[in-house]
């Protein structure tokens, strides 16, 4: 015991939910802004609006922005109206400050997930609770909903110009059409198995499977051997590409989500630092004056 008696608790947890809570309303306020200011910028017409690259490091810095900004003002909040701690030492308000800081940022941190959670969770349920009356209507077409590999199925099962008949006459030489074709639906479910190794893992198929794929296609397209090898290739290569290019925007988002959650620790802690100065500064102090009038007589 050093004889130093401490009047308030060392942890501040007012000034810190109402640093939080004031964090979290300008991220929110500053997303809206965002949001909206991003949805003037692009367009979905060619050639207009900027591109997609452009888009990309827009809202990355527009991340990192909003972070730095609420995280000072949440933290400078916290610091000026935390307590004054007149008996302890300028090293350890320092700290102080900026664990007050930081307490900020992850208190607001986790306010503002809870809430856009909370809001995704919202839309996702209105969306769901709006498909319901479909879904009774045709328990069948729900089953068979769309799929991110049913385009690559539609582009390999589409039929080739005039290639009808071409179709026909294969099926009537090939026996083994119906065990390789099947129904429509059977087929097409088969060849999204096949092919989505290469969309989910970024795997492959074997030389095996786009023999038999090309031979699926071929007998259901009217293309001939060569044609549907050519296009089993391109379209597990559009594939993989797809899957790449989708990998590495999760990356990129990733990283710059880190980098503002980086930045706004750093600067929810700056911000208490200079609040908590400010709340211990003496420019503030009012010392009445006393005016002496001397009356001579």
């Amino acid at each position: 015991m050093n004889g130093t008696t401490h009047s308030h608790h060392d942890v501040c947890w007012g000034a810190i939910i109402a640093g939080a809570a004031v964090a979290c309303a300008t991220t929110l306020l500053l997303l809206a802004f965002a949001v909206g200011g991003g949805l003037t910028v692009v367009s979905p017409w060619e050639g207009e609006g900027v591109s997609g690259t452009t888009v990309s490091w827009m809202a990355g810095i527009g991340l990192v922005a909003m972070a730095v900004i609420s995280a000072v003002l949440g933290g400078y909040i916290t610091g000026r109206m935390r307590h004054a701690w007149e008996d302890v030492h300028e090293h350890e308000r320092y700290f102080r400050d900026t664990g007050h800081g930081l307490i900020t940022w992850a208190v607001a941190t986790l306010m503002t997930a809870t809430v856009l959670a909370g809001a995704a969770t919202h839309i996702t349920a209105g969306a769901s609770a709006g498909s319901i009356p479909a879904a009774g209507a045709g328990a069948a077409q729900a089953a068979s909903s769309p799929s991110m590999g049913d385009r690559y199925v539609d582009v390999l099962l589409r039929p080739a110009p005039g290639g009808a008949g071409q179709a026909q006459q294969i099926g009537v030489n090939a026996p083994q059409s119906s065990a390789q074709g099947g129904d429509v639906g059977d087929t097409r479910a088969e060849v999204s198995r096949i092919i989505a190794p290469a969309m989910r893992r970024g795997g492959d198929v074997t030389a095996a499977d786009r023999t038999y794929l090309a031979q699926v296609v071929s007998q259901r397209t009217g293309l001939p051997q060569a044609e549907a090898q050519q296009r089993v290739d391109q379209t597990i290569t559009q594939a993989k590409q797809a899957a790449d290019a989708a990998r590495k925007a999760a990356a990129k988002a990733a990283m710059w989500v880190a980098a503002s959650l980086l930045a706004g620790a750093f600067a929810g802690m700056l911000g208490a630092v200079e609040g908590g100065k400010l709340r211990n500064a003496r420019w503030y102090d009012y010392r009445p004056t006393t005016t002496v009038t001397t009356v001579r007589t």
